[in-house]
């Protein structure tokens, strides 16, 4: 078994880290309008009034793929089996087939394997972009580029790999 398995398995219980789903901070609230409700000004057209899409910029930075790795990171944290065996699904798979269990089973002995302080941190962990290497359908994302209340290493989490399958990210390995 390969020691990038061990620290899938390690991380994906532990914490296979990474934007959470409006979790982690990183994204504000919009401020409130100022206008009144009744405002007599004109509305914009639709075609006028759209933000301009942030998807093309995300990308770029492995957008999606960080977001996804950070909602795994926050389930870790929360021992959110579902999450973590449906976003780990493929890397899980491998070390099922090298001789681990299946997810159901072999997380929540690695969730245990996490301290109180470590799972809280999950909680709130955030993915540094700058800190990715990011191509066409993958993203790596090395045990550095989290940050967390409490610091990480490889061999807690180890490095991981995201990858786009069916439109959606998957910790692959």
């Amino acid at each position: 078994m390969s020691a990038r398995i061990v620290s899938v398995l390690a991380v994906g219980a532990a914490l296979l880290i990474t934007s959470c789903s409006g979790e982690s901070g990183g994204t504000a609230s919009p401020a409130p309008s100022t206008a009144p409700a009744s405002s007599s000004a004109p509305k914009p057209s639709p075609a006028t009034s759209a933000a301009p899409s942030s998807s093309t910029a995300a990308e770029a930075t492995g957008g999606d793929a960080v977001e996804r790795y950070e909602t795994f990171l926050h389930a870790a944290g929360r021992e959110d089996l579902a999450t973590v065996c449906e976003i780990a699904g493929p890397a899980l798979k491998k070390a099922e087939d090298e001789g681990f269990g299946p997810c159901e089973k072999t997380m929540p002995m690695s969730f245990k394997m996490l301290s109180a302080t470590q799972k809280k941190a999950m909680l709130t962990a955030a993915v540094d972009r700058s800190k990715i290497k990011d191509g066409a359908g993958k993203v790596e994302i090395p045990a550095s580029a989290v940050k967390a209340s409490v610091k990480f290493a490889k061999s807690d989490i180890g490095d991981v790999v995201m990858e786009k399958r069916g439109g959606k990210w998957y910790v692959v390995d």
